[in-house]
């Protein structure tokens, strides 16, 4: 079978929610009345760290797809003050959404055992509030969720092969700017700045998923252990440094692009990596100029730029049931199960939703179940499903 991205077609029920006139949908979508519907209408579990889990309404899958969002609408009304990033996240909010996603994960790994047949996927991609509210593509919760994602693989196998053009998959890894000019120093950086005890470096063969050819080019991390690492808080630690990593790259890069010669930023978390291999590399530095030279005679490309990291990072299931971390600048605003080479076209269908919801449900309420009897929070009711 011939190997590429994939597009596939997932229905889903028109969300009926009454947009205030004169008021843009994804204004709205950032607002408290928003998230109140999300929790009414397809909550199913919420705690004391303000963490909802909540099935996805216009989801990627109708297999299992569930997200948590740290709902923080009620307590910080701006909507660009809230946090984007897990770095932004406090530590004991953080603690209770690792054990959370660690359930999650073994519920669907549990559940799907065969690598061959579904592709599993959790991570976060992040909310960048830099972003003007009305720009094409401005994610439209701005707070920090992530996502739980199966998607069976016959389904991937029958479905079309997706245009290799699409802007939102250039975004895996070739034609990305890091790894198009900076590939080499990129890898260095990661490599020097992280003292990584559980995860170790995988080659592309290994992060590659075969029937879709991505990940393409990113740095990727087998998480040795398995499975049972997750239950390892040390895990989730460096899966932060990881993020860490990106974010200094990413900042240290964009603040060249912005300022000629500009100094150190002064939070960054890897200063002597940042000094000796970022500030000092002649391809990281010939690329920030190239990049501001483009700024400079061109306000369309300007106005793109992502100035504050933007990225995607995931833990999902390699074809031979290994479990890999990845990260990828997300400069674009692609959708997370793009960085595997999945393409959702999702489409109203009452009908076809209809005919998933039951088994979909029955799989989500499982999770909520293993969730409270973790003490991870209460159920929440709803029209679809009671407390619990």
């Amino acid at each position: 079978m011939r190997s590429g991205p994939r597009e596939i077609v997932t229905p889903f029920r028109s969300i009926p929610l009454d947009v205030p006139e004169g008021m843009k949908h994804n204004e709205f979508f950032n607002s408290t009345e928003n998230l109140n519907d999300l929790a009414n209408n397809n909550g199913l579990l919420a705690n004391a760290e303000n963490l909802l889990l909540y099935r996805k309404a216009l989801g990627h899958s109708t297999e299992f797809d569930c997200s948590i969002i740290y709902n923080t609408s009620k307590t910080i009304l701006n909507p660009l003050g809230r946090p984007v990033r897990r770095t932004q996240v406090a530590e004991n909010v953080k603690h209770v959404w690792n054990r959370m996603n660690q359930i999650i994960i073994d519920y669907m790994l549990e559940q799907y055992p065969d690598p061959e047949q579904a592709l599993i996927l959790a991570g976060e991609a992040s909310l960048d509030a830099t972003w003007p509210l009305t720009s094409p593509g401005v994610p439209s919760i701005r707070m920090l969720h992530n996502h739980f994602v199966v998607f069976p693989k016959e389904e991937l196998r029958n479905a079309r092969l997706a245009d290799a053009n699409n802007p939102n998959l250039t975004d895996g890894g070739q034609h990305s700017l890091f790894q198009a000019y900076m590939r080499d120093v990129y890898r260095e950086f990661f490599d020097k700045a992280l003292d990584l005890q559980i995860l170790r470096s995988a080659s592309e063969a290994d992060a590659r998923i075969e029937l879709t050819g991505y990940p393409q080019g990113l740095p990727s991390w087998e998480i040795q252990g398995g499975a049972d690492t997750l239950k390892n808080v040390h895990f989730w630690k460096e899966y932060d440094e990881v993020l860490k990593g990106f974010i200094d790259f990413y900042r240290t890069f964009f603040s060249q692009v912005s300022t000629h010669n500009a100094p150190m930023l002064p939070d960054v978390y890897f200063p002597e990596q940042v000094e000796s291999v970022l500030l000092f590399n002649n391809d990281f530095m010939k690329t920030a100029k190239k990049v501001r030279d483009h700024c400079i005679v061109d306000a369309k490309y300007a106005n793109a730029i992502r100035w504050q990291p933007a990225f995607k990072q995931i833990i999902y299931r390699n074809d031979t049931g290994k479990l890999i971390v990845t990260i990828s600048q997300n400069s674009i605003g692609n959708a997370i199960t793009e960085l595997l080479g999945v393409v959702v076209n999702r489409t109203p269908d009452a009908e076809a939703y209809a005919r998933h919801e039951p088994a979909l449900i029955a799989r989500l309420l499982e999770v909520r179940r293993r969730l409270i009897e973790a003490d991870l929070g209460e159920g929440i009711a709803t029209a679809y499903w009671p407390k619990g």
